[in-house]
């Protein structure tokens, strides 16, 4: 997965079952150009790279999927919002759950199994 920039982290609080991080999704973020010219929207693959990222550095994983599982968009980011990234580990299996979420809103989740951090170490 290409490494992309991160949004402005407003706030991290570190939960009992995983971290979770407020997000401002500013316009100016380059993912909104010509995604799309009716109305701007944060892309999904973004929004999983995202997650790839904040997860992989928290928890001392590499950034590298080896599958993704129960993937779901549910409702469009748009510019100037703020959005909530909760992200929690199953370090057994390698799998990170993630979910955007704002109060009763909810954008998009998923499961995804990133690859061991040594490879003898069973994969997903």
């Amino acid at each position: 997965m290409i490494k992309s920039s991160l949004p402005p982290i407003i706030s991290k609080q570190v939960l009992e079952d995983g971290v979770e991080w407020q997000l401002r999704i500013d316009a100016e973020l380059p993912y909104f150009n010509g995604h799309f010219p009716e109305q701007a929207v944060l892309p999904g693959v973004t929004q999983l790279d995202w997650a790839v990222q904040l997860g992989a550095a928290e928890f001392g994983y590499r950034p590298e999927v080896q599958t993704l599982e129960v993937l779901k968009f549910q409702q469009l980011i748009l510019p100037g919002s703020q959005v909530r990234l909760k992200i929690s580990l199953n370090r057994a299996k390698h799998k990170l759950t993630f979910a955007y979420f704002q109060d009763d809103q909810r954008y998009g989740s998923g499961r995804i199994c990133l690859a061991p951090l040594q490879s003898n170490q069973e994969a997903c």
